[in-house]
């Protein structure tokens, strides 16, 4: 049978709502916290999962999807290993992209910005409610490095005999702000022409425009 899919023929016609400039908050992070709600609301699969995008010193892109753990005026919030691609990359340059991608909303959020190790009591906090297994996975896991299951099966094992208790923040584990820069909010349209509303940061506050779909 043939399974060929004609990606080009797949279509799907936006329309749930739209976006005007009197619908935006004063601030993109109000706004930001907005949309989430809404997220919240339609019940989305983890809408607080994004896609974080690193370059590397030779210019090579990578992405890959995290968890927002926290959002505030400082920034948006999320936690890993440091000594992951992720973390080496920000390390030699912390300029990012953050990408929340609703579809059933028919509605993205993208955000540039540049990302800001978190002090350690807040790491450590925040490590402290994670569940067990996850704790001691992050110890287990030496995260990007190549390895096999055996061989993480048995760091597993291994800290769950060292750590019976109380398990500790690994040194290699952490987390960022990524303050924003520009924050801009896609909201699906027919026709293709959605609209993009954009706050850029200048330097006393935000400014708003509207890009072209």
């Amino acid at each position: 049978m043939d399974r060929t899919v004609d990606l080009a023929a797949l279509r799907q016609e936006y329309g749930r709502a739209g976006l005007d400039e009197t619908d935006l908050a004063p601030d993109p992070v109000s706004m930001f916290e907005r949309w989430m709600r809404d997220a919240l609301d339609a019940g989305l699969h983890d809408p607080n999962a994004m896609v974080l995008a690193t370059v590397a010193a030779d210019g090579a892109p990578s992405s890959r999807m995290v968890l927002l753990k926290g959002v505030g005026h400082d920034g948006f919030v999320f936690f890993t290993n440091t000594g992951s691609r992720k973390g080496e990359e920000l390390a030699a340059n912390p300029r990012c992209a953050l990408l929340f991608p609703w579809h059933p909303l028919e509605r993205q959020v993208r955000v540039e910005g540049v990302a800001t190790p978190l002090p350690r009591p807040d790491v450590e906090a925040y490590f402290a409610k994670r569940p067990r297994g996850s704790r001691l996975g992050a110890w287990a896991s030496p995260q990007s490095r190549v390895t096999t299951k055996e061989e993480l099966a048995g760091a597993y094992e291994e800290a769950e005999i060292r750590y019976p208790d109380e398990v500790p923040v690994p040194e290699q584990w952490g987390g960022y702000v990524v303050r924003p820069h520009v924050v801009e909010f896609w909201q699906g349209r027919p026709g293709r022409m959605h609209d993009r509303l954009v706050y850029r940061h200048v330097t006393d506050g935000w400014v708003t425009e509207r890009l072209a779909p």
